[in-house]
């Protein structure tokens, strides 16, 4: 295999802990613990309340998707990607602390819903800036490692975060519930700090804000255009798209289905974020030597057939053990799928394009991301039941997968 690559290792880890930092704010808050609370406890009913959180999901992910490419290609002609990663993470942090303000009381919906689009959007774009520094500071043989390192330290990141609200927090008392909006916004805040120190960022270019976006903006209709040069990322981010949408519906609604589906109470819920977080964070980690070693794309295709297989059996289960045994076992395969997507987007950018492409793979998570959550809410809205809704997302997997094995691996098209 050779010597080794060398990398510099703080740089590296300072990347990763931004996984780790953010993290807080998609288990907790998106996933869990708000999510929770909202449903059941802000919301005029669980049904209504999943409905609803589904549909702001939704909002979010248009708005994502809209602002991504057109950021990122801005972003690759000013040449530097911290700044953008700083003005977003202030963004969500801020509107995260301001959860604090939402009630128990169902006029507080709309002001839920308000913060939690625009948090999540702050959130998601920070996302793209950073998944572009990856290249740059993985050599090429490493990518799929320090990709699946960092998601793998992310999933820890928020174990860690519950672990403390468990420990803590007394979760049968709605102020302290709402209380943990305060402390997801520190840890985001606190952890996020080291990639802004230590992390290599590409220099400036010189160019102004105002040249950049007239550049980018003509990159990117450039790029749109001649489509059909990018055939092999044009394909993959079709694949992504839709398995995407799966796996956005599974983490935007996967407390909201064991609050429905298993009458679970909030400190049960924590506990099944615990062992899930525990179960991905292995998986990503584990799997990031596979990534590098047999390629992204089988890594991600293994990946989605065990998410198939195990979900067939959560939706079949009907104890609350048997959904926290196997409801875990998703883990092990959820942490690959978006590492390997990453680093297989990485492998595939141009160098000249690296954010822009950055920014249309969240556009390919985020174009039709409304979609899962919008079928989740109409399918439990109109039969009554949260195990119907999340049943959906068996046919985004399938169908991505069946997508994705028509992308020629290890190609890149320019």
């Amino acid at each position: 295999m050779g010597a080794a690559p060398t990398i510099d290792r703080k740089s590296v880890f300072s990347w990763c802990l931004f996984d780790w930092a953010n993290s807080a704010f998609t288990t907790v808050i998106i996933t869990f613990v708000f999510a929770t609370y909202f449903a059941k406890s802000v919301a005029v009913d669980p049904v209504t309340g999943a409905a609803q959180w589904g549909f702001a999901n939704s909002a979010s992910a248009v708005l994502i998707a809209i602002l991504a490419p057109v950021l990122g290609a801005v972003a690759d002609k000013g040449g530097r990607r911290k700044p953008w990663v700083f003005a977003f993470t202030v963004l969500a942090v801020a509107l995260t602390a301001t959860l604090w303000f939402v009630k128990p009381d169902p006029a507080f919906v709309p002001l839920a819903l308000v913060l939690i689009v625009l948090a999540n959007v702050g959130f998601e774009m920070g996302i793209v800036f950073y998944n572009a520094m990856l290249p740059d500071i993985a050599p090429k043989s490493m990518i799929g490692r320090v990709s699946g390192w960092a998601w793998g330290i992310g999933y820890f990141g928020g174990l860690g975060c519950l672990v403390i609200i468990l420990a803590g927090f007394d979760t049968s008392s709605l102020v302290q519930v709402r209380a943990t909006s305060l402390l997801v916004a520190a840890w985001f805040a606190v952890f996020a700090l080291p990639l802004f120190l230590f992390t290599a960022d590409n220099p400036s270019n010189g160019m102004d804000l105002g040249a950049a976006v007239r550049a980018g903006l003509a990159t990117l209709k450039e790029t749109i255009t001649h489509v059909r040069n990018y055939r092999t990322i044009a394909r993959f981010l079709l694949a992504r798209l839709i398995y995407n949408d799966g796996l956005v519906t599974l983490f935007a609604m996967g407390g909201v289905f064991a609050a429905s589906a298993f009458k679970m109470s909030t400190p049960e819920i924590l506990q099944f974020a615990v062992f899930l977080n525990i179960t991905a964070g292995i998986g990503a980690i584990g799997f990031a030597w596979i990534d590098d070693w047999i390629g992204s794309k089988k890594t991600i295709l293994i990946s989605l057939a065990g998410l198939m297989i195990v979900s067939v059996v959560v939706l079949s289960v009907e104890t609350k053990l048997m959904f926290l045994i196997f409801g875990s076992t998703l883990g092990f395969f959820v942490g690959p799928v978006q590492a390997a997507s990453r680093s297989m987007m990485a492998h595939l950018a141009p160098e000249h394009l690296k954010t822009e492409m950055f920014g249309l793979f969240a556009f390919s998570g985020k174009a039709t991301a409304f979609l899962g959550p919008f079928l989740f809410g109409v399918a439990t809205a109109a039969a009554g039941s949260a195990r119907v809704g999340m049943a959906t997302i068996l046919a985004f997997f399938l169908i991505g997968g069946l997508l994705l094995m028509t992308v020629p691996a290890g190609r890149r098209d320019q």
